[in-house]
């Protein structure tokens, strides 16, 4: 059977559309719709298409069923192949959430790259959860209390939540120094799926009058504050250069960073080497 062509079968049954399963395959729309004519002609007609998406016929149900079986086989045996790997050369594929890969990882992955010239990095800036047995990621930096259990890895530090605001804010309105000096003050909040956050509905159960603003998003909320809109509650991994922290804040708890992969992929060499190496340089971030 043309594996290529089940390949293209099953990002297709899971994207549903075909610009979305070539994206995820990183090719093009017109191959990805060339290779699953060539598969449909071999096997028989696997979707109904309905206004450009792609829904599975009974023969593609079957299909998928037997697919993903071969597929786990096959990323069974990468990652078993992938496992003796001693060397310190080739891609290593790292998944990070939007503070630690703008703040953080750019500075470290150039030490990286003094000392490992032949490990190349790919980063993959997203806080969902990827696919590491099929290698959509080699190496995941999260911030959790409760890591997946089908990765191993370890916490590397707790990071505490403050109170920031800019230097030009703190001029024109004072510096706060305890949560009890938040009532005279302009506060940016949250909106979304982010209000619901521990924090936020707490500010909006207790300071609700004084939110001028609000996001969905940690940075264009530490952004708001380095413009001078409000006093932003923020992990500390969030600091900017442009806002000073003002005092922890107390009523949250501390933030977990992780540092994980899939545990057929750890006695990979570049892989251990870049673990080590990040789990340090973040502890001490």
């Amino acid at each position: 059977m043309d594996w290529n062509g089940l390949k293209i079968f099953i990002a297709v049954a899971h994207n549903r559309t075909l610009v979305a399963a070539a994206a995820s395959l990183d090719t093009s729309h017109s191959t990805v719709y060339r290779r699953l004519n060539e598969f449909e002609a071999q096997v028989g007609r696997l979707f109904e298409r309905l206004n450009g998406i792609y829904e599975l016929t009974e023969l593609g149900e079957e299909m998928l069923i037997h697919a993903q079986r071969i597929t786990h086989s096959f990323n069974d045996i990468e990652r078993h192949i992938a496992g003796k790997d001693t060397q310190l050369k080739g891609i290593v594929r790292i998944t990070a959430p939007t503070s630690f890969s703008y703040n953080y990882l750019p500075d470290h992955l150039l030490r990286l790259k003094e000392l490992y010239p032949n490990i190349q990095v790919e980063l993959i800036v997203t806080n969902d959860e990827l696919n590491m047995s099929n290698r959509l990621a080699d190496i995941a930096i999260r911030v959790t209390t409760s890591p997946p259990e089908h990765l191993v890895g370890r916490e590397i530090r707790r990071i505490k939540w403050g109170a920031y605001a800019s230097t030009e804010y703190i001029s024109k309105h004072g510096k706060p120094t305890c949560l009890k000096d938040v009532k005279n003050h302009r506060l940016i909040g949250a909106t979304g799926t982010l209000r619901s956050h521990r924090t936020f509905s707490w500010l909006d159960n207790n300071y609700a009058l004084n939110i001028d603003h609000r996001s969905d998003d940690f940075i264009a909320m530490s952004i708001f504050a380095e413009k001078g809109l409000g006093l932003a509650f923020l992990p500390d991994e969030l600091a900017r250069k442009g806002i000073k922290r003002l005092f922890t804040f107390e009523n949250e708890r501390d933030n977990q960073l992780w540092i994980l992969t899939h545990p057929d992929l750890r006695k990979i060499e570049r892989i251990k080497v870049v673990m080590r190496y990040l789990a340090t340089a973040l502890a001490e971030s």
